[in-house]
């Protein structure tokens, strides 16, 4: 979804994943070995952020909220789509934009710059980390994200491989019965999924021609 946006994602050719091991960054037993390397790729993860720009993907997604009642569950940690204009973003793997005490997860933070220094702390005392759901960490907006998907009259998924869980699990959560669209470039095996449509294009591509679909709908 933010690719084209030119923001590096971590799976394709090219990511992040190619550059940094996973075991180094982005996991709990990372930050407690070594913060300073894992506070700095953060920290240069969320500069590009803010210099990134919304593409058109995000922006006709936060146009539909005015004909649907659009929820935008993400597993993206950058705000394109806040500021894009999408008013009800579920972030399943955290916030890139924001950061949250190492001892009391509850606490959470807007940063004001792209920069957590080491020495940065919470009124806790403890040292502040991203606020990033890090593997083999619990997802906890899982739950919500659950509830919603049982209650859509649509479904669409944009941008992903359906390769990533618990995620990747949502469509399974949908009533079986609605329309769905999986809109991405790639080749899958759909035959699982019940009244799904594959849209194979890029995001901006493919949702120019969803959201033609969806407005013949309303």
């Amino acid at each position: 979804m933010s690719a084209e946006s030119g923001i590096k994602t971590f799976r394709d050719s090219g990511g992040l994943w190619e550059e940094y091991k996973v075991e180094d960054v982005a996991t709990l037993e990372a930050w407690e070995k070594n913060q300073k390397l894992v506070t700095e790729f953060y920290n240069q993860r969320r500069k590009q952020v803010m210099e990134a720009q919304p593409n058109e993907a995000h922006k006709i997604i936060a146009d539909l909220q005015k004909t649907f009642d659009v929820t935008v569950i993400t597993q993206n940690v950058d705000n394109l789509h806040e500021r894009a204009g999408s008013k009800n973003v579920i972030h399943l793997h955290g916030e890139i934009v924001k950061a949250q005490s190492s001892i009391d997860p509850s606490k959470i933070y807007n940063l004001k710059n792209w920069e957590i220094k080491i020495g940065d702390t919470c009124e806790l005392g403890s040292q502040l980390r991203p606020y990033i759901v890090w593997f083999g960490e619990m997802v906890p907006m899982m739950e919500p994200a659950i509830d919603m998907v049982g209650k859509a009259d649509l479904f669409t998924v944009i941008g992903t491989s359906l390769n990533v869980y618990p995620a990747a699990g949502l469509v399974n959560y949908t009533p079986s019965a609605i329309p769905k669209w999986l809109v991405d470039p790639g080749d899958f095996n759909l035959e699982h999924i019940q009244n799904i449509e594959h849209i194979k294009e890029t995001a901006v591509n493919g949702m120019k021609k969803l959201q033609d679909v969806l407005m013949k709908l309303k």
